[in-house]
C-alpha cells in the first residue's frame, strides 16, 4: 500500500477487513448468499433466519453445520418438523452485498416482515446516561475495527447499559443478525429489556431485524431513515439516533427513556 502525505508517497503493509460470500441453505435448498466477513457464520445464519422470520426459538432448529463446498462457504440448516420450510421461490432467493440486505428481494412485499413479538408490551426504561454510554462501550469492544478500521458493529446491552454481546462485519446488517443469532442459540429470544446499539445509521432493514428479536429499543451513532422512523413507531419501539458524546435524538416511543 503507499500512503500519500502532501504530495511524497511512502509504502507500508496495511491489514484490511476480510470479505466473504456465505450461502445458507434450509432443507439443503440455497436460500441466500450474503457478502460477510468471516467469523460467527452459525449465528449470522440463525440470526438471518429469525429476521426473516423462518425461526423464532431454538427448537425450530434441528442441527446448523458449517460445511465447505469447491471453497464456497456454507451453512446447511435443517429445520424441526414443526416449521414450515421458507419460500425458496425466486421471489424471496436473495443475494445480499455487504452494503444492502434487503438488496435482490424481487418485490417490496417481500421486504417487509411482521414481528411475532409485541414491543409494545415492554415495558423497559433507560436513563439517558445508558445511551450516551453506548457508542463507547461498543467502540471499546471492536477488537477488528482496531486492526482494519472497516468493520461495523452491533452490541447488545441490559437496560443497565452492560454489553451482552457484540458481533463486527462489513454489513451492518450482518452484524445485527449475528447478534440474534447469538442471541437465539442462548435462548433469550424475544430480547425484551434488551437494547441494541449499532455503529451506523439506523436504515429500515436494522430496524426490522431488531423488531424480529423483540428488541425494544435501538440506538444509533449516525441518523435513522424516514422508512426506519414510520417502522419504529409501528412496532412500538424506540427509536435513538445521533447518539454522540452527551447528546441523541429520540424519534419514536420516547417513554422508555427517563427525561426531566
Amino acid at each position: 500500500m503507499r500512503v500519500i502525505v502532501g504530495g511524497a508517497a511512502t509504502k507500508r503493509p496495511d491489514t484490511l477487513a476480510t470479505e466473504e460470500p456465505l450461502e445458507i441453505r434450509v432443507g439443503r435448498r440455497p436460500l441466500a448468499v450474503t457478502m460477510r466477513t468471516p467469523g460467527d457464520e452459525l449465528d449470522l445464519a440463525l440470526g438471518f433466519l429469525v429476521t426473516e422470520g423462518v425461526i423464532g426459538a431454538p427448537d425450530d432448529v434441528v442441527t446448523a453445520i458449517l460445511c465447505g463446498d469447491d471453497g464456497f462457504n456454507v451453512v446447511e440448516v435443517t429445520l424441526a418438523a414443526h416449521v414450515p420450510p421458507p419460500d425458496a421461490s425466486v421471489e424471496r432467493n436473495f443475494y445480499t452485498t455487504s452494503s444492502c440486505g434487503v438488496c435482490g428481494k424481487a418485490s417490496i412485499d417481500a421486504i417487509r416482515t411482521r414481528s411475532r413479538f409485541d414491543l409494545a408490551a415492554d415495558a423497559v426504561s433507560v436513563e439517558p446516561s445508558v445511551i450516551i454510554a453506548l457508542p463507547d462501550r461498543l467502540r471499546a469492544a471492536q477488537r477488528t475495527f482496531d486492526r482494519t478500521g472497516g468493520l461495523h458493529a452491533a452490541g447488545l446491552f441490559t437496560s443497565a447499559g452492560e454489553l451482552v454481546v457484540v458481533r463486527e462485519d462489513v454489513g451492518r446488517h450482518n452484524a445485527v443478525d449475528k447478534v440474534v443469532g447469538w442471541a437465539l442459540q442462548a435462548g433469550l429470544l424475544p430480547l425484551t429489556g434488551h437494547l441494541l446499539m449499532v455503529s451506523g445509521r439506523a436504515s429500515f432493514e436494522l430496524t426490522q431485524k431488531a423488531w424480529m428479536a423483540g428488541i425494544p429499543l435501538l440506538a444509533a451513532v449516525s441518523a435513522p431513515s424516514t422508512l426506519a422512523v414510520d417502522l419504529a413507531v409501528e412496532a412500538g419501539m424506540t427509536l435513538a439516533g445521533f447518539v454522540r458524546g452527551d447528546t441523541f435524538n429520540l424519534y419514536a416511543h420516547p417513554h422508555r427513556v427517563h427525561l426531566p
